[in-house]
């Protein structure tokens, strides 16, 4: 394969100043070149999880953000929040590219034949610093997507599908029955409920809005719960009743969501008893944190016995904890499902430079159900 390649790739960076504000900018550097061992990627979509929010803003409070530069190369700088310079000493005065994951076609490669053999292959990866042109990462870490597959549809094929892989196997490796998700009308929530569909997994969604309800019921989902509604407690135990769901996977992190999911729990524990514990039911209960859509403390009033844990949850260590051989069987799974199991929808897609207008980070600042967004690296500047 012969491409004529730039001799420059753009890339996004987040700097964190000493001075406690928040700059990000567009920096143009030498086109990667590949090792032996790895392959060059066009980048052609990446999304923006939850999970990049983090290394991407820092903290800092973007309604103050301000907009300077040009439009072809535009500065957003912020504000960080009080007390969280105190937590990025490591990366103050470091211009850190960002993004999770994405995908593209490898467009040069190295020596090796594992390198060669994706030449012209449009591949998926986790690599980091995906918002970005050209990427070179390790061929060994690509995911070949089925013939056909755009990068568009190949885009997320790590984060949330792989997540909800891990819950479910995280159930069973723990002896649990059924499941419980909450911010659940997702791209990633969307994804458990057609995966327990597909494996006859209880599942009970916690969604805020009526709409979203809507929308899990039309995917098929049985057990849909408001927590805003004041009948909430009332259904959320009926739906723990009926699929003696004890493991829960929480997105918002803060507020007291966590404590009245344990609470629901014992209570259809608790129901079925046929004596009196004043330590309560015997049944292990176990609620996982692994968002932070919510930032307030994580509120727990322990009325729910002493069977019960709260933990923190994340996918690189899960994965990494598994062997070469389940993590394969898994990547395998998702790739043959990417245009349906597995399959995510975007409400905006924008350019990298589009990434930094205030429409734009306004938007996915909120983490909205139903707001994902897709970057473009190569798009033009009046995309």
């Amino acid at each position: 394969m012969t491409t004529t390649l730039p001799s420059t790739s753009l890339e996004l960076r987040s700097l964190v100043t000493e001075q406690g504000t928040l700059e990000l900018s567009l920096h143009e550097v030498p086109l990667p070149t590949p090792s032996d061992s790895q392959v060059l990627i066009r980048v052609e979509a990446s999304p923006i999880n939850p999970s990049d929010l983090g290394l991407l803003l820092a903290g800092a409070d973007m309604a103050a953000a301000t907009l300077e530069g040009t439009a072809q190369r535009p500065v957003v700088k912020a504000p960080l929040l009080e007390g969280a310079l105190r937590s990025l000493a490591a990366r103050v005065g470091v211009a850190m590219p960002v993004g999770n994951e994405g995908a593209g076609t490898v467009v040069a490669a190295g020596k090796s034949d594992a390198s060669q053999a994706l030449l012209g292959r449009v591949v998926a990866v986790a690599g980091g610093s995906m918002y970005a042109q050209y990427r070179a990462v390790e061929a060994a870490t690509c995911l070949v997507l089925p013939e056909g597959t755009t990068p568009r549809e190949g885009a997320s094929s790590f984060v949330n599908p792989l997540t909800a892989l891990g819950m479910i196997e995280t159930m069973r490796r723990e002896g649990h029955r059924g499941l419980v998700h909450t911010a659940a009308a997702s791209n990633l929530g969307q994804m458990l409920v057609k995966l327990c569909l597909e494996e006859g997994i209880p599942l009970v969604n916690i969604v805020r809005k009526p709409e979203q309800e809507e929308l899990l019921r039309s995917i098929g989902a049985s057990h849909v719960c408001h927590s805003t509604s004041p009948l909430f407690m009332s259904e959320l135990i009926e739906a723990l009743s009926t699929t003696s769901s004890t493991l829960a996977f929480d997105a918002t992190g803060g507020g007291k969501l966590a404590s009245q999911i344990l609470t629901a729990m014992e209570a259809a524990a608790s129901a079925t008893a046929t004596a009196y514990s004043r330590y309560g039911s015997t049944t292990h209960k176990q609620v996982y944190i692994y968002g932070g859509l919510d930032q307030s403390p994580t509120t727990l009033t322990r009325n729910f016995g002493f069977a019960w844990g709260v933990g923190g949850w994340l996918l690189t260590p899960f994965l990494q904890g598994l062997g070469p051989e389940t993590f394969g069987q898994l990547r395998a799974r998702v790739a043959a499902g990417l245009t349906t199991t597995f399959a995510s929808t975007y409400a905006s897609e924008a350019s990298l430079q589009g990434m930094l207008t205030p429409e734009a980070f306004n938007r996915y600042v909120k983490q909205s159900t139903g707001e994902k967004f897709l970057v473009v690296p190569h798009r033009g500047d009046d995309s």
